[in-house]
């Protein structure tokens, strides 16, 4: 990549720029800055909107139905933007048990779901050992997905157990891990990761993760945090990083931005709240320069169902889960979790058709076919 930081000046006009979108030629990271930087937000989701139906020319929006299971909060890495981490201090800190986790897996199956996330913190008395032994219980006991853990956790498993990087993957994909979670990239700069998460891995650790992961053959998402006060240059400079990696692998099924949620953190006092429409332009700069990544997933969750239903209009063409558990986010003070009916309804209201869809993106059912939809009761516990 080219240094973008000045990219604000570039020769190029913002004219030249736009119709070069609209042929459909890839951008450059000065060009995607210029966008970003000076481009009206309606022309981004012009532009973002017609890249979308390159992607996916039909007018379906999926989304899936699955249960976020936060197996520990015990954490050692103290991330100033997280709300939801304890130690072992704490009186509310906690590890599930297996039966706890078989039981919350059991209750999301009964309401459609075909995957479970399956995230923690770096918890120092869990190794490799105890890894196997849950993926194992999970696949035993259980027919679902186990989309799971994320790069900083594995580089702390690797840590703990004294193995490698791809010693974690190999064992952990032969217990039952299915993919994996773009969790923990926030920023990829580590000018912004050495100020919010130092302990955390570095930003070339999250990226090597990914590409053990997609040399495996291991299907993942990729992510980004945004609003905590990286600039502009950084967000692309982040983006830029994912799709060079999928140039080279090809393993990302699809991104997903979401806005830093300040409430009960470190950081709340210091930053403050990200605003849609910064959102919004995020999000279709995403999609014109992340011209290799299939889908762009929305973040309802952290912006609610009204910038969701906008989201369709700016790049977005999958809605994200029904979330049945949520704890992260709702741990800062949002608390966006919606039932599948609402979220038939919201995407069929913004004009769309609304599809459930499998952990890779495979729609069902048949078109042809009415889904019998019963209203799911999400949780926040």
């Amino acid at each position: 990549m080219s240094d973008i930081q000045g990219a604000s000046v570039t020769t190029d006009s913002l004219t030249a720029i736009i119709s070069k979108v609209d042929r459909a030629e890839r951008i450059n990271s000065d060009e995607a800055l210029k966008l970003f930087e000076s481009a009206p937000i309606h022309e981004l989701g012009r532009m973002a909107s017609a890249a979308r139906f390159r992607h996916n020319p039909e007018q379906d929006v999926t989304y899936i139905i699955d249960r976020n299971i936060n197996y520990t909060n015990v954490c050692n890495v103290y991330c100033k933007f997280c709300a939801f981490y304890r130690t072992e201090k704490h009186d509310d800190h906690y590890t599930l048990t297996f039966a706890e986790i078989s039981e919350k897996i059991e209750e999301a199956i009964t309401l459609g779901a075909t995957r479970i996330l399956l995230q923690g913190g770096h918890n120092v008395k869990l190794d490799i050992n105890y890894y196997e032994r849950m993926f194992r219980h999970i696949k035993t006991n259980h027919v679902i997905r186990n989309h799971a853990l994320g790069p900083p956790e594995i580089c702390h498993i690797a840590g703990v157990s004294d193995l490698s990087v791809g010693e974690v993957l190999d064992r952990l994909i032969d217990a039952g891990l299915d993919s994996m979670p773009g969790g923990g990239a926030e920023i990829l700069t580590d000018a912004t990761r050495d100020r919010i998460s130092p302990i955390k891995c570095s930003a070339d650790e999250w990226m090597d993760v990914m590409r053990e992961c997609h040399e495996r053959k291991l299907p993942t998402t990729a992510t980004m945090m945004l609003g905590v006060g990286e600039a502009l240059f950084e967000r692309i400079e982040h983006i830029g990083r994912i799709r060079d990696l999928q140039d080279e692998t090809g393993g990302f099924t699809s991104f997903i931005a979401w806005t830093f949620q300040p409430g009960n953190t470190a950081l709340e006092k210091k930053i403050p709240e990200t605003d849609s429409m910064d959102y919004l332009r995020t999000l279709a700069i995403a999609r014109i320069y992340l011209d290799n990544v299939e889908h762009i997933q929305l973040s309802y969750v952290t912006q609610g169902p009204q910038i969701g239903q906008l989201s369709l209009n700016y790049g977005a063409d999958d809605f994200g889960s029904t979330m049945i558990e949520e704890n992260v986010v709702s741990a800062a003070g949002t608390d966006y979790i919606m039932g599948e009916k609402e979220m038939r309804r919201l995407i069929s209201e913004a004009g769309f058709t609304p599809r459930l869809r499998d952990d890779s993106y495979e729609a069902f059912p048949p078109k042809d076919t009415l889904r019998q939809v019963t209203e799911l009761e999400p949780s926040a516990a």
